[in-house]
């Protein structure tokens, strides 16, 4: 894959909350990875980056995107420990990035994808922090679908700190949502398991208990985190509770499918 790597340099004055959120929006739309910003600025602290993240979120509803819904990302030891950070973050869904099932993973418009599988929720009613429990935020949701997060970053290597991943909308790219959509109760998520597939070998495999030991639980942490940040989740919104296991790279022609115990199975295809 060709990747142009004339990423920008600092501003005069250095980097600061808009520069950076031109710059990521910048390499998303041409494409180009960069090394990550704390290399330059070690003040690029999580809240920071979440800044950085609602200031790209306002760029992305004024061209025309829409929100829909909220991610978690690192919920999961696996994940943790391959990026070497140690506590999950929250960052927004659009409608540019759904991928419609059947559909090839979008090369053109990614740098270095991955996939990793996710249970996902819908909500039913509003959820508002702070202080949900997991049962409160079970509680909202509507349903609970099996899914495929296709997951990018505008680093290099994938290498980040805490407050460049939050600024980068927490490696955001496309995602995709299986066949099967069931009400909380038919399901006990701790034990919904998943198996990775890659070119017809399982590779990898998880229950809903690797993330945050109840999906539910990520749940109620966005709802918490948001709260902070003066935001609530919204009803009929779409909540991807993170990696269950870790991600594997989606290059052209790779083949890719996750399958559920109860939620059924997503395949992807790398593209031409």
């Amino acid at each position: 894959m060709s990747v142009d790597t004339a990423y920008g340099k600092a501003p005069e004055g250095g980097w600061d909350v808009e520069s950076v959120a031109a710059e990521l929006l910048r390499c998303e739309d041409e494409r180009i990875e960069r090394p990550p910003f704390t290399d330059e600025w070690p003040e690029l602290d999580l809240d920071t980056g979440y800044r950085v993240q609602d200031l790209n979120l306002q760029a992305r509803l004024d061209r025309g995107e829409k929100l829909i819904g909220v991610k978690l990302g690192l919920t999961s030891r696996a994940k943790q420990n391959r990026m070497g950070v140690f506590f999950p973050f929250v960052a927004w869904l659009t409608d540019a990035m759904i991928l419609p099932a059947g559909d090839p993973i979008p090369q053109e418009r990614l740098i270095h994808p991955r996939v990793e599988p996710e249970i996902v929720f819908v909500m039913g009613d509003r959820l508002v922090g702070p202080g949900v429990t997991c049962v409160q935020a079970m509680a909202s949701v509507d349903s609970v679908w099996g899914g495929a997060e296709v997951i990018d970053s505008r680093y290099q290597d994938f290498r980040f700190k805490a407050g460049d991943v939050a600024a980068d909308n927490a490696s955001s790219g496309a995602f995709v949502t299986g066949p099967v959509g069931l009400p909380p109760s038919d399901l006990d998520l701790t034990l919904e398991g998943v198996l990775l597939e890659v070119e017809g070998q399982i590779l990898d495999s998880a229950t809903g208990a690797a993330v945050q030991g109840h999906p539910g639980e990520a749940l109620a942490l966005a709802a918490n985190d948001l709260a902070r940040r003066g935001h609530a989740i919204e009803a009929g919104w779409i909540v991807l509770t993170g990696g269950m296991t870790d991600a594997v790279f989606a290059p052209p022609g790779s083949s890719i499918g996750v399958h559920f115990t109860n939620l059924g199975s997503v395949y992807l295809s790398g593209g031409a």
